[in-house]
């Protein structure tokens, strides 16, 4: 992917040496231990506990419960009063590949050519991106970041929103992006039906050819005439089942053929996205046994004829029909916002229960890191936030957030930029041997 050194540089030093100097810090504890005391607990997986502790211990989560014995040695944070969740996770961003949108220099999410699977998001993700802090404040500890462009654009990784390198953020799991030729109208031009098909030919055909030739590599890579070839071995590792296969689908037409098309390949490692209209076929998708990552759900409806809400309904709907549902954004400055489009999504049918599962524990079994994020449980990362009550509600305050087991600084551009401007006096030279005007 394209590296622009001299923007990036500036990126990169001017966050670092503002994080070295932050009055916060970065606390770990890998000496000691953290003991979060006499908070409500929502663990997500086993229920409400009050007055609850929470031991950390080297950035795992050691021990929950009501009745703790605190370490000796543990740096004892008392709660009273405040709520402790499971960090949240955003299953689909831009976050780390896109700065400025409006700059193309800052942005690197999308690659030159149709069939690029090889192209890893992961090592295009910029550590110090100004939206990464905003992001995470607000309680979010984890994202998927996703290249955009062609049928097959690149391959999306699950990130840690803390880390000096993209290696530090990887948070264990990738997939390819594939997406689905759609039999719909975009963008500005409109096309005749005819032009919209041919199109959607021309598109499955390329995806199909692609997929062939990565089946026939799969079989014959390990032989002595089998050539390195980078686009195919990224795919062969679908077909392996060795990473997810996201594939991007959005109208009830082409939902329904994406699930003929799955299962013509028996392909199985596979998670629907987009899934705009799942609500229509939500049978059909529960009945073909893929999860799916939908949103956002603070969007407007697809079809003119469809009722306001239909976007913030549909994770509900999907949900009650038996789907495992998780929730994005698809944003990255507004990344930030991913509590508020579960709280519509739990306001609409989904319920407060089942859209905080949509962006935790159900986002982290579709990726397939369930095991180590999306709960406070014993033996996962120790990601969590407090808070002063429903995060989905704007009136909510984060207090701290926990990532890694490093307790994180609480500011980021947007608090930096209120404190400087709050206590300006607007008028007033500051400096007498200066002259205003």
């Amino acid at each position: 992917m394209k590296k622009f050194i001299s923007i990036l540089s500036v990126l990169v030093l001017l966050p670092l040496f503002a994080f070295a100097q932050n009055d916060g810090g970065i606390v770990r504890a890998d000496n000691s231990k953290f003991a979060l005391t006499n908070a409500k607990i929502y663990t997500v997986t086993n229920g409400v506990i009050e007055n609850g502790t929470i031991i950390i211990n080297n950035g795992i989560i050691e021990a929950v419960g009501a009745d703790i014995n605190i370490p000796g040695d543990a740096q004892v944070i008392d709660y009273s009063g405040q709520e402790i969740y499971p960090g949240m996770i955003d299953s689909g961003t831009r976050l780390g590949l896109s700065e400025i949108g409006s700059i193309s220099e800052a942005n690197d999410f999308r690659e030159f050519g149709e069939i690029t699977p090889n192209m890893q998001a992961l090592t295009a993700v910029n550590p110090n991106s100004v939206a990464i802090p905003v992001t995470r404040v607000s309680g979010v500890t984890s994202a998927l970041t996703m290249p955009a462009g062609g049928p097959l654009p690149g391959t999306a990784a699950t990130i840690s929103l803390f880390g000096y390198t993209p290696d530090q953020m990887y948070a264990g799991s990738k997939g390819v992006v594939m997406n689905f030729p759609s039999s719909a109208q975009r963008g500005w031009r409109r096309r005749t039906p005819e032009q919209i098909e041919k199109a959607r030919e021309k598109a499955q055909e390329t995806i199909n050819d692609a997929f062939d030739k990565a089946e026939l590599y799969a079989k014959i890579k390990e032989s002595d005439a089998a050539r390195y070839y980078p686009e195919m071995e990224a795919l062969a590792k679908v077909i392996n089942g060795e990473v997810l296969l996201y594939i991007e689908v959005n109208s009830a037409k082409d939902i329904l053929s994406a699930l003929e098309w799955i299962e013509e390949r028996g392909y199985e490692n596979v998670v629907l996205t987009g899934v705009a209209e799942g609500w229509r076929v939500a049978d059909e998708i529960a009945e073909a046994g893929f999860p799916v990552i939908t949103g956002p759900v603070l969007s407007t409806p697809t079809r003119g004829s469809d009722a306001y809400d239909t976007a913030y309904k549909n994770p509900g709907l999907m949900q009650k029909a038996g789907i495992k549902v998780a929730l994005r954004t698809m944003d990255t400055e507004n990344s930030r916002n991913l509590p508020y489009n579960a709280g519509f999504a739990a306001t609409y049918g989904m319920g407060k229960e089942e859209a905080l599962k949509a962006i935790t524990i159900n986002a982290a079994e579709i990726m397939g890191v369930g095991d180590q994020l999306g709960s406070i449980e014993v033996g996962k990362k120790a990601n969590i936030f407090v808070s002063t009550g429903d995060p989905f509600q704007t009136s909510t305050k984060i207090l701290d957030v926990f990532i890694d087991g490093y307790k994180i600084p609480m500011t980021s551009r947007h608090t930096e930029l209120y404190d400087e401007f709050l206590n300006r006096t607007p008028g007033v030279n500051k400096n007498p041997t200066k002259v205003d005007g």
